[in-house]
């Protein structure tokens, strides 16, 4: 048997797909199912180790890109898009999966074309409370889609087929330990702790937002501050300004980006979170019950982090903050209000927690295995 996995481009893809693999693996050594090799197949291996740790064989295959507005770029891309279909088809002709598992992103259309040219059935996941471009177009293409959100059943109009498995989550990110975390970051126990976390890249409006209130925010709090790498000498730089003379300045804790171990930590020990409107940023909040002020992009595909944003707040495990309302003073209102009530901010992180299906992987494993099996015959 031969399982391809496909989709990237970013961590919110990929990492889902690794949790996938796993629970594939698990599935595989439960089931007894002998001789199974597991493909990954996308532009660039995106995280080698996790490859290797999931034994997954990476095969590299071109993409182009669609955008959605005018660029010359996309005359050029219709034909890159097309070789790489082809190249795509190529590859596949030669390992001829049983299943091909998608995650979406731009990687996986070629592969999920050729899948469908081949006849090879597809099982494709998707994040968001809007599909993202390429899900909507393999949408078509797919033998069972599952979902994140429980709302998201209805995006695609294929009911028959969609069903709501939650967010695949790594093993490792369910097992969280904050030891070493004082030491590392250099907190002590004398105020709480919230994190601003931007994304990968960080989040300008985020950053400058902080900027405005900083010296007022770290008389109450310790900010942990991943600014994202290309921002860091900068907010450094603003921040030792603002600071000067504060008696607290050693509460601000700014980080070009948080490696995974970082996150591990902070994930356990944090009191909040300050993020943006991401799939992978909201499930991991939920896993590690841990509310949040979520300020999603305002000119998301799909506007579909603000989408996202209201469908996890409306469990009560967050509070939303759009982009036009982030003023200094509501910005730090609103966090010093859910400090207010200690016991009603644990509980949001409660109900965060009850927003997620622990099985995803599973669910979607079992699922693809099943027809990789009914294939092979």
């Amino acid at each position: 048997m031969k399982i391809v996995f496909t989709g990237g481009g970013s961590g919110g893809h990929f990492y889902p797909l690794m949790a996938i693999a796993e629970a594939v693996r698990d599935q595989i050594k439960e089931q007894n199912v002998l001789d199974v090799k597991l493909y990954y197949l996308a532009d660039k291996p995106y995280d080698e180790r996790a490859l290797f740790v999931n034994e997954l064989e990476f095969v590299a295959v071109p993409t182009g890109k669609l955008r959605l507005y005018f660029s010359p770029k996309n005359i050029v891309d219709i034909f890159k898009t097309g070789a790489a279909v082809f190249k795509a088809l190529l590859k596949m002709v030669a390992i001829y999966p049983d299943v091909v598992i998608s995650k979406g992103g731009y990687p996986a259309f070629p592969v999920v074309t050729a899948a469908w040219l081949l006849r090879i059935p597809v099982v494709m996941h998707e994040s968001d409370m809007v599909a993202g471009r390429v899900n909507q177009i393999t949408a078509k293409f797919a033998k069972r889609i599952g979902v994140s959100f429980p709302d998201a059943v209805n995006i695609f109009n294929k009911r028959d087929i969609t069903a709501w498995t939650g967010q695949p989550i790594r093993k490792s990110l369910w097992e969280v330990s904050g030891q070493g975390f004082e030491d590392f970051f250099g907190v002590r126990n004398d105020a709480p702790v919230i994190v601003v976390y931007g994304g990968s890249q960080g989040a300008g409006i985020i950053n400058d937002a902080l900027m405005e209130i900083l010296s007022e925010a770290v008389n109450d709090f310790y900010i942990i501050h991943q600014t994202g790498v290309s921002n860091l000498e900068e907010i450094k730089s603003r921040a030792k300004f603002l600071l000067e003379e504060n008696p607290f300045k050693e509460r601000y804790k700014p980080y070009g980006f948080f490696d995974e171990r970082m996150l591990e930590m902070l994930g356990a020990k944090a009191d909040l979170f300050i993020t943006r409107g991401g799939a992978g940023s909201i499930f991991d909040m939920a896993m590690w019950e841990m509310p949040a002020i979520i300020i999603p992009i305002t000119h998301s595909n799909g506007d579909h982090q603000r989408k996202n944003s209201y469908e996890y707040a409306a469990t009560g495990a967050a509070h939303v903050i759009e982009e036009k309302n982030l003023e200094p003073h509501v910005f730090l209102s609103e966090i010093r209000r859910l400090f207010e009530d200690r016991a009603a901010l644990k509980e949001m992180g409660r109900k965060g927690h009850e927003f997620i299906r622990k099985d995803a992987g599973e669910i979607i494993a079992k699922e693809a295995l099943d027809i990789a099996l009914n294939h092979e015959k």
